[in-house]
């Protein structure tokens, strides 16, 4: 593994290493005197502080104070990191466009600049795919649940092609998204595309069009059976499991290979 460290440097020796480190692909890791502002979805800024920042190259940004394991900002992976020296402090930039998110980090010092190549971490293909998860599932459909059929996989849509679509026990419509990692929310997102092309091609009626509370009405209950949403992946991020409570979704742990 090849480590480049440099102590107290200046911001334009900082900025140079920076943009090496993004240029190779490293992992780069920066302590100093730092402001923390993020805008998006919602805005937060955080005063000045000596914080530990990660820069990922899978696009992923933490920002780590001395409390918890948790970082108390995060960039989530496919966002792009730039750095620049403005007004006489060094910025660097955690953005993603989908949707508009930006975290800027403003250090008036940095102690500790480190990064590093990594390797290893990106061949979990070697250990699993997607394909492999889709095979379990229909070799062995009761992975998912007791009394699930599937039907179809690759079923295309509006919003794009689903990986399993099948019936549940109940002869409900189930759409069944896969991945073969630890995900976020953007997976659920995603299903919810899914879900809500569906009913929309189905004709079935939902409140919010995101899923189902489970307090159903007569009518509805008498009226062609709900599209169930179910996300199978190692295991989500605590936003992840929040949002798929909120939208009545299922969350199925599964690996794309059984364990030795």
């Amino acid at each position: 593994m090849t480590v480049t460290s440099v102590h107290d440097p200046s911001h334009r020796e900082a900025l140079w290493e920076l943009e090496d480190a993004f240029e190779r692909g490293d992992l780069v890791s920066l302590f100093g005197r730092c402001t923390v502002t993020y805008e998006g979805r919602a805005a937060s800024d955080l005063g000045p502080g000596d914080r530990l920042v990660v820069l990922k190259p899978d696009g992923a940004a933490l920002v780590h104070t001395d409390e918890g394991r948790q970082p108390v900002n995060w960039q989530p992976p496919g966002s792009e990191h730039r750095a620049a020296v403005r007004e006489g402090r060094l910025r660097v930039r955690s953005t993603r466009s989908n949707p508009d998110e930006t975290l800027t980090v403003r250090f008036a010092a940095v102690h500790q600049l480190s990064a590093m190549t990594v390797t290893g971490g990106r061949d979990l293909t070697l250990h699993g795919s997607e394909e492999d998860l889709r095979t379990r599932i229909l070799e062995y459909p009761d992975l998912v649940e007791a009394g699930f059929e599937p039907r179809e996989t690759e079923r295309p849509s509006s919003a794009g092609p689903m990986d399993v679509f099948g019936v549940d026990a109940d002869g409900a419509p189930v759409v069944v998204e896969l991945k073969r990692r630890r995900v976020g929310p953007d997976a659920v997102g995603q299903l919810a595309r899914y879900v809500r092309a569906l009913r929309e091609e189905l004709g079935i009626e939902s409140g919010d069009g995101e899923g189902d509370t489970g307090d159903e009405s007569e009518a509805a209950r008498d009226g062609p059976p709900s599209v169930r949403g179910i996300l199978v992946a190692p295991s989500v991020t605590d936003r992840a499991a929040e949002r798929l409570a909120d939208r009545g979704f299922d969350h199925v742990a599964l690996e794309p290979t059984p364990e030795e």
